[in-house]
């Protein structure tokens, strides 16, 4: 009994507040491929500074994706629908980039694609939890 009431301590304590670390620097990474795909910033598109992805070309989308995305993902902003999406495109990133490469995941540098989608699909799942938007937006609605 006593180990129970310690796990749903530490669950209302710090569930909420991991939820949103998740969601928010989880977000905030993903940007960061986003921003090297579009700006070119962060050591470039490719490994080049200032390079960037050709406009409407694959990368360029996923630049896109990452970058936006990741800030509505950061925001808590449509977090659900985003997170599905998201998922998505990291799951296709993997088996188009990575998986083509054999092996396993830490073998063909997929891991982190996977890791990504693992964390959108919990968001998904669990939506954005606390200090987003969804969450203010539906406790106004609320009253």
């Amino acid at each position: 009994m006593r180990g129970s009431r310690l796990a749903e301590r530490i669950q209302q304590v710090f569930g909420p507040a991991s939820h949103a670390a998740l969601r928010i620097g989880a977000g905030l990474m993903f940007m960061q491929h986003g921003a090297q795909k579009l700006f070119g910033w962060l050591g470039g598109f490719g490994g080049q500074p200032g390079a960037t992805a050709e406009l409407f070309s694959q990368m360029w989308v996923a630049g896109v994706l990452e970058f936006y995305g990741g800030l509505l993902i950061v925001i808590g902003l449509l977090t659900r629908p985003v997170g599905l999406l998201l998922a998505l495109q990291m799951i296709a990133a993997h088996f188009i980039a990575h998986q083509p490469q054999g092996g396993f995941p830490i073998q063909n540098r997929g891991e982190l694609a996977l890791l990504f989608a693992l964390v959108f699909v919990f968001l998904f799942g669990n939506g954005s939890g606390p200090l987003s938007v969804d969450r203010w937006w539906s406790d106004r609605r609320r009253g």
